[in-house]
């Protein structure tokens, strides 16, 4: 029987390369040459500048009155586990503190329409303080994450796991999270606050 082609779709025709040896020396394309690097010369590289307000691990900035950068679902979880945001940060440092909300984050809640009019409300409290933001956009994590690592002066209250594992990079920032109806922090030195005696 005839044996049944299968058509080759877009086949292309074959084409010389331009470093042929058939094609003419003119028409050649020519060799790149490498530069040789001097050895001799000096290496630049971009090394980011070490934060002036770390001894090490330890923040030098943070102290009582705590500001406390709060995400969008902090509000919500804190809601739905029936904690007054500032008395339950109170409670976790024992020191004055003082939530700040940026533009983006009230821009997320206000998003999220009339089911979380109550984190609405929260957010607007006079005892928070309102931060502007400069870039475009509403996404509230890389705001929050630039401007912890441009400012060592802030506790990141946040519960999303993504968040946590961004700013975890960065040294010198404590995490707030909640843990059985109660808010935690994470890695706070033992000498940070309130004095003990």
């Amino acid at each position: 029987g005839k044996q049944k082609k299968t058509r080759k779709y877009a086949t292309m025709k074959r084409m010389l390369s331009l470093r042929d040896q058939r094609l003419k020396e003119k028409d050649r394309l020519k060799p790149k040459k490498k530069e040789k690097k001097d050895p001799s010369a000096l290496k630049e590289r971009e090394v980011p500048q070490h934060p002036s307000c770390l001894f090490f691990q330890y923040n030098t900035q943070l102290g009582p009155p705590y500001h406390i950068l709060v995400d969008t679902n902090f509000i919500n979880f804190s809601i739905k586990a029936k904690l007054d945001l500032v008395q339950s940060m109170m409670d976790c440092l024992y020191a004055k503190c003082i939530p700040c909300i940026t533009d983006c984050v009230m821009a997320e809640i206000e998003k999220l329409g009339q089911k979380y009019r109550v984190a609405l409300r929260i957010a607007k409290d006079p005892r928070f303080e309102r931060l502007p933001c400069t870039h475009k956009g509403t996404y509230a994590d890389d705001c929050l994450v630039q401007r912890v690592t441009q400012h060592k002066c802030y506790i990141v209250a946040t519960v999303d796991r993504d968040l946590k594992r961004r700013i975890r990079k960065i040294p010198g920032v404590p995490i707030m999270y909640i843990s059985n109806h109660r808010y935690n922090i994470e890695r706070m030195p033992d000498d940070y606050g309130a004095p003990r005696f």
